[in-house]
């Protein structure tokens, strides 16, 4: 039996597969379907487990580009400023970031320039986002 906790033997199968089931994940968990059941119903009450979703290859999608854009923003206004972009349809996901910039999203458009639009029509439009800068992704490598 592997020396990774019960919680953590169950994430790791939920994240190389959201779409296993109960038996699916007890099996390869090595622990029983109840317990299974158990886990995943505590972490999701306790916001560990925040949603269920499908991984997309950008290359493969022809009608839809994918970019990660990084963004800064005025300190005083970080609060209202996260808000407002978390809001906004055409982010998928926001999170906050140790890196070259404060917020990183995942922006997704029909095309490179409708990406482009929604930097400068909606996000750089924010009171307090200083600044954009977009990473197109090409190819999902692994």
């Amino acid at each position: 039996m592997s020396t990774q906790s019960t919680q953590d033997r169950i994430l790791a199968v939920l994240e190389e597969d959201a779409q296993a089931s109960y038996a699916e994940i007890a099996d390869r968990a090595n622990v029983s379907k109840p317990t299974v059941r158990k886990y995943i119903d505590k972490l999701e009450d306790e916001g560990v487990i925040v949603g269920y979703s499908a991984e997309i290859d950008p290359k493969k999608l022809s009608s839809q580009s994918i970019a990660m854009v990084g963004m800064d923003v005025a300190s005083d206004e970080y609060v209202e400023a996260t808000r407002a972009l978390k809001n906004l349809e055409e982010i998928e996901t926001l999170y906050t970031s140790s890196g070259d910039h404060m917020l990183m999203a995942e922006v997704r458009a029909e095309d490179g320039d409708a990406v482009g639009d929604v930097i400068r029509d909606e996000i750089l439009e924010i009171e307090g986002v200083t600044a954009a800068h977009p990473s197109f992704l090409q190819e999902r490598l692994k």
